[in-house]
């Protein structure tokens, strides 16, 4: 059964899959239609094919196919224009500009938009303006229809309009594996999906590059390496392309030959075996070695005795150093770059505060910077100096392809003598380069952190890389110091770290251990700690406590567990708004996560004195949901440091509830209460260096649920993924120089 009418309200949207919840005008009355429409606006005129259906909201007509065509009478060309879609025009103007050219109006912002200069209060430069909004819009319309046909969305099909404009559809039909190289979240599965569709051989130039760069791209996201042998890069990719090597040999020298010609990637030899980079890894790391060479040759002549300062601190604070702490602080004093690392306990903050007052005694000024909010919140409490993120201190600017640009660089740095960088085992290359870039050539560098937790998430080995070359002066803290004596944190954490199963009899007040032996029966315990015991036990909320899991999947992966205590934690209430996108329920007051960098998300933050504004949120940030409007999709979120966010609905895709997160994203943050459950799973991920970092986390309390078969596992299990890093050979080579330019 057909229908026909104009779109007159929009009730819910979901962008990423096209469902749409509509009202629909026709000439006996409005009725409620929903189906996946491509794209749609207020005021369109469409046909539907579909049939009535009865729901619990009322009979609705659902449909599975439509036609849709521009606007033809004046009041839906009104409500079309004024449903602000084009920028410029809102309904007032609307109005003025269908009362001036009636039916004609269409036409006229497509082929005269000059003429809308006649009416008053339309600047021939406001003229300009909306023909040139409604000509794009026509186009992501366009494109939008031609890019579903391969099954893109509709939030991936505007990426790709946006970084292709009109040529998105002559690409996309010429080589649609540049799709592979430009655009973030296009996979080669996908465009080699188009390819075939359009007919592209299976052995043509375009694909094999396509096939090398995925190859190449994957290793640095999935694996974190910063380059491949050449070797494992061509044995990888003719996996990928199902094309033998020894028969395409030809052709996979002639499609990397390109990648080299336009510096896509980069060859070295390294051990004798050549290595292939894309570009931006190879200059990351090699800006990262020249920069800490030269800031660590920089300050080699200057001695400062600060032995008593040390005395005068010591006696302030009613404490005693130990001789290694000691050493520690008059190494970061009296170097360019210096790097401090030991394990929870063995005094890494109390040494960043001594250090803090000495240099600000010589009248130098400091900044302290973090990875992630938290542990820059947790330094600024700790010293009762500002911290800030490694981000917020570079100012983040704008974003232009791939490339991140800070108002920090090497033609704007930093206005500091010396910066401190605490948890330096999560920055990876990229970040560190970006810092490196913004400090003065006289600054100094400390880096603060633990070389025994899990590496960055992004590509790079960058802490593992500078202590393994011996080129960079460093401290390893080993004594412990801070130690309640009910308190097995910390114990149970150096134990593990060496290999031994943690005490688990249940007798301290901090580290309990839960024997459960099925998934379900884990899963409805961990349950149970967060919604009552532990609350009640506590005196606290429960979403102060945090899940840590070391799977995304399964009955005690986070995806599951997050549905599970989302229901229990923040159930649906009449007047909590919430909606549906990529299957996940998001609701007013749930707990979220930003899951990757957005360095064009802007953000407001009510301080004391002023409020502040900027740009940028990160991943691992954790907020609270504010508010939602499920009509235009907008949620509100809160983040810990107070940053307010407004995201649309293209935004969504970097926000995951965060009731439980796996313990990789909980690097650089502290909580006060973990629970982890103790389960089956690869060995390749549940690793020693995994429970070491999860357990490290927790401030008040450790909870482990599940196996102890599990947890010795784990505990056992010292396998580390091998990352493929040209940084420790950089940072030798480049010193190797310098000492040649002054001998």
């Amino acid at each position: 059964m057909a229908l026909s009418g104009i779109i007159e309200d929009i009730v819910y949207r979901n962008e990423e899959n096209g469902y749409t919840v509509a009202k629909l005008e026709r000439e006996d009355g409005t009725l409620t239609v929903v189906g996946k429409f491509i794209d749609v606006q207020v005021g369109a005129e469409v046909t539907l094919d579909g049939k009535f259906e009865k729901t619990k909201y009322g009979v609705q007509y659902s449909f599975s196919s439509y036609e849709m065509s521009a606007p033809k009478s004046i009041a839906g060309i009104e409500k079309y224009l004024g449903s602000g879609l084009i920028r410029g025009v809102g309904p007032i103007t609307a109005k003025k500009i269908v009362e001036r050219f009636g039916k004609e109006t269409l036409d006229v912002l497509e082929y005269s938009p000059h003429k809308l200069a006649q009416i008053s209060g339309i600047s021939e430069k406001k003229a300009d303006e909306i023909g040139f909004s409604f000509k794009e819009h026509r186009e992501v319309q366009n494109t939008i229809i031609f890019l579903q046909n391969f099954n893109i969305t509709t939030n991936m099909s505007l990426k790709i309009y946006n970084i292709y404009h009109e040529k998105t559809t002559e690409i996309v039909k010429n080589n649609p594996y540049k799709l592979v190289e430009d655009i973030d979240g296009i996979g080669f599965v996908t465009a080699d999906r188009i390819a075939q569709n359009v007919g592209i051989p299976k052995d043509s130039v375009f694909r094999v590059r396509a096939g090398l760069i995925y190859v190449l791209k994957t290793s640095c996201e999935k694996n974190g390496n910063t380059y491949l042998p050449k070797i494992m890069l061509f044995d990888e990719a003719s996996k990928a392309l199902e094309l033998p090597l020894e028969e395409y040999a030809e052709r996979f020298s002639e499609a990397f030959e390109t990648l080299c010609v336009d510096r896509t990637a980069v060859t070295t030899w390294v051990d004798g075996a050549e290595i292939v980079m894309l570009t931006k890894f190879y200059y990351y790391e090699n800006v990262v070695a020249q920069k800490l060479v030269w800031l660590n040759c920089g300050q080699k002549n200057e001695k400062f005795d600060v032995a008593s300062d040390i005395a005068n601190f010591e006696q302030r604070n009613h404490i005693t150093f130990h001789e290694e702490q000691k050493n520690a602080i008059v190494g970061a004093v009296n170097n360019g770059v210096y790097v401090i690392t030991g394990g929870p306990g063995t005094g890494k903050t109390t040494i960043i505060k001594c250090i803090l007052e000495i240099l600000k005694a010589q009248q130098k000024v400091v900044c302290l910077s973090a990875p992630t909010g938290r542990a820059a919140k947790r330094m600024s409490d700790s010293t009762g100096c500002e911290a800030k993120t490694i981000h917020r201190l570079l100012e983040v600017n704008v974003i232009q392809s791939e490339q991140s640009f800070f108002a920090h660089d090497e033609s704007n740095p930093l206005k500091a003598d010396c910066v401190i960088v605490d948890e330096v085992s999560m920055v990876d290359a990229a970040l560190m380069c970006s810092l490196l870039k913004a400090l003065p050539r006289d600054a100094k560098l400390i880096l603060v952190g633990d070389k025994d937790q899990l590496p960055s998430v992004g590509a790079g080995n960058v802490l593992s890389d500078i202590l393994a070359s011996g080129i960079i002066p460093f401290c390893m803290l080993s004594k412990i110091y801070r130690q309640d004596e009910k308190s097995l944190i910390i114990t149970n954490a150096h134990l593990i770290n060496e290999g031994k199963m943690p005490l688990i009899d249940n007798s301290s007040m901090d580290f309990f251990f839960e024997s459960k032996n099925e998934p379900e029966f884990i899963k409805d315990t961990i349950l149970d700690l967060v919604t009552r015991r532990l609350p009640k036990f506590l005196k606290m909320d429960a979403k102060q406590i945090q899940v840590l899991a070391p799977l995304k999947a399964g009955v005690c992966g986070i995806e599951n567990l997050n549905k599970t205590l989302q229901e229990n934690i923040n159930p649906p209430e009449t007047g909590k708004r919430q909606l549906e996108f990529l299957r996940t329920i998001f609701r007013e007051g749930d707990k979220v996560m930003q899951m990757s960098n957005n360095y064009d998300l802007e953000w407001k933050k009510h301080g004391r004195f002023a409020d502040e504004t900027g740009k940028g949120v990160f991943n691992g940030d954790i907020g609270m949901i504010e508010t939602i409007d499920p009509q235009t999709g907008e949620v509100i979120v809160e983040f810990e440091d107070g940053r307010i966010c407004k995201y649309t609905r293209l935004d969504l895709s970097d926000l995951s509830l965060s009731y439980a997160i796996t313990i990789h994203k909980s690097q650089g943050s502290e909580f006060d209460v973990i629970i982890i459950p103790a389960i089956a799973g690869p060995s390749i991920i549940l690793t020693r260096n995994l429970i070491y970092t999860a357990v490290t986390r927790a401030k008040k309390m450790v909870v482990i649920v599940g196996e102890k078969q599990y947890l010795k596992r784990m505990v056992s299990n010292k396998y580390t993924a091998t990352r493929f890093t040209n940084l420790k050979r950089l940072l030798i080579v480049a010193d190797e120089k310098l000492n040649k330019m002054f001998e």
